[in-house]
């Protein structure tokens, strides 16, 4: 369990009963148990690897920066700090997760309220001028029915900024089940789709989208991802190359 989540739950939280004290109290109080589990997690860190989110967010804001959106819907979520990281560019920012269902130990992040909400089937307003998915579509099986509910909740004309596992020619179910696939990947209780031209041309074909802009990256020296080593830096690739990553700009029609 991540440290925050851990630290929300254990009892130092339930000591103090927030209703029976005066709010400057309270606001101290939580200010000050803010700043200590924030510093043990600064103080814990450890580094690992660098990962793929370089390339998928500098993607992001080059397109936020371009478009200029004022509404915007983050799908998936998670812990990540990028609700947060997009408000700070301007545009009025809404951020979903499917916390019910796809965090069984519960899910919280400090950076930004997350919003419970199935993409499959959303409860959303909708009407946003963009929505940003990154490295979500991969881990949901009914990826079509997730596709077409968010260009439901685009407004027209609309952008939505995409990232997921992507190899032009070939198309895996689960990536981690292949018999190569790197031990960090074994045993996961989500699958991970590497997609390819013929779920991108199923999911233009549903919404009647347009692709605007795309980038294929090779991240990893294996032909999909999971396979091989991690490649630092990232390249960036032609769709014949290998490649394992792809960064879409679609236009709802």
């Amino acid at each position: 369990m991540p440290l925050w989540n851990a630290l929300l739950t254990s009892g130092r939280a339930e000591t103090v009963d927030p209703l029976k004290l005066p709010k400057a109290a309270i606001n101290r109080l939580g200010r000050s148990w803010i700043r200590r589990a924030m510093r043990i997690e600064a103080e814990s860190q450890v580094f690992r690897r660098h990962n793929e989110r370089a390339v998928e967010y500098s993607f992001v804001f080059r397109e936020i920066a371009r478009l200029c959106p004022k509404s915007l819907l983050d799908v998936g979520t998670g812990t990540t700090a990028l609700p947060a990281l997009i408000r700070s560019c301007g545009p009025v920012v809404t951020a979903s997760d499917n916390v019910s269902d796809y965090w069984p130990a519960g899910m919280f992040t400090r950076h930004w309220h997350v919003t419970d909400d199935d993409i499959r089937g959303s409860r959303l307003p909708g009407g946003y001028e963009m929505v940003t998915c990154i490295s979500v579509l991969e881990h949901i099986r009914e990826h079509r029915e997730a596709m077409r509910e968010i260009f439901r909740l685009l407004a027209p004309g609309g952008y939505l900024v995409l990232t997921c596992p992507y190899s032009h020619e070939e198309f895996v179910e689960n990536v981690y089940e292949l018999p190569d696939a790197r031990p960090e990947y074994r045993n996961l209780p989500y699958i991970c789709r590497s997609y390819s031209k013929v779920q991108l041309d199923e999911w233009l074909q549903d919404s009647g989208a347009t692709i605007v802009e795309h980038e294929f990256w090779r991240i990893e020296t294996g032909r999909v991802h999971a396979l091989g080593d991690w490649l630092f830096p990232a390249e960036r690739a032609e769709a014949n190359d290998v490649h394992q990553l792809a960064c879409l700009l679609l236009r709802k029609g």
